[in-house]
């Protein structure tokens, strides 16, 4: 069933939201990181408009060129393992964990003390990676879980992978959209997404983020009074 998500007036009110947003830096060197195109942007309006619905949010941010967000509970993060601590620390009594934040799933396992230096000019390195902690895993396994939101930034197959990404992470909600598209998702202020639960697919058309983020807020709110 595919429909378009109509203005609703739940509130949030009372409900404690803990949201995750931007990207994460894992360090090569002193200087160097591996990261990805997250600008954070959708997490950030995610946050307003819950704010705005009435609950208490905790933002929990990689690095990001955007301006803390006010009335709210902020926490400013670097590598995936830092935000893999602060999320499982916040988490606690939360009633919604929304997980939008592109954590990177690999990091280094000796990152380099100094600079590194190009020996000659064919020269090659090789760096040793090893798999990240898996936050929504972890979450979705907690005793006391909070309702689970995740997103799923595709290439392809957009319907496919966010279906299976909801079943294998445990979730009670996915957003998922296309990041192959130039005039939507990362770096972009515009975006659309589809719902997708156990029990439906909800689309939302191509809109600006902060429309986007008050509809699947509008949405999240409906799902959880069921």
């Amino acid at each position: 069933l595919i429909i378009y998500i109509m203005k609703n007036t739940t509130t949030l009110k009372g409900k404690k939201i803990l949201i995750s947003a931007g990207p994460t830096r894992e360090p090569i060197d002193p200087i160097r990181f591996i990261s990805n195109r997250s600008s954070g942007k959708m997490g950030y309006a995610l946050a307003e408009s819950a704010v705005e619905e009435g609950a208490e949010v905790t933002l929990i941010s990689g690095p990001v060129n955007i301006k803390e967000p006010k009335k709210l509970n902020f926490i400013s993060v670097s590598t995936a393992d830092s935000m893999f601590k602060a999320v499982l620390h916040h988490v606690i009594g939360k009633d919604i964990f929304i997980s939008v934040a592109a954590v990177s799933d690999y990091s280094l396992k000796n990152p380099y003390k100094k600079k590194l230096k190009k020996n000659n000019k064919d020269s090659l390195i090789s760096l040793d990676m090893e798999e990240n902690k898996d936050i929504l895993e972890a979450v979705a396994n907690l005793t006391n879980r909070p309702y689970l939101v995740g997103f799923a930034a595709e290439t392809d197959n957009l319907k496919k992978n966010a279906r299976k990404k909801l079943e294998n992470k445990k979730l009670d909600l996915i957003v998922a959209n296309d990041v192959s598209r130039s005039d939507i998702g990362f770096d972009s202020d515009f975006n659309e997404a589809i719902l997708i639960d156990s029990q439906e697919e909800v689309f939302v058309p191509k809109t600006n983020k902060n429309r986007l983020a008050r509809e699947i807020i509008n949405h999240i709110s409906m799902k959880i009074k069921e």
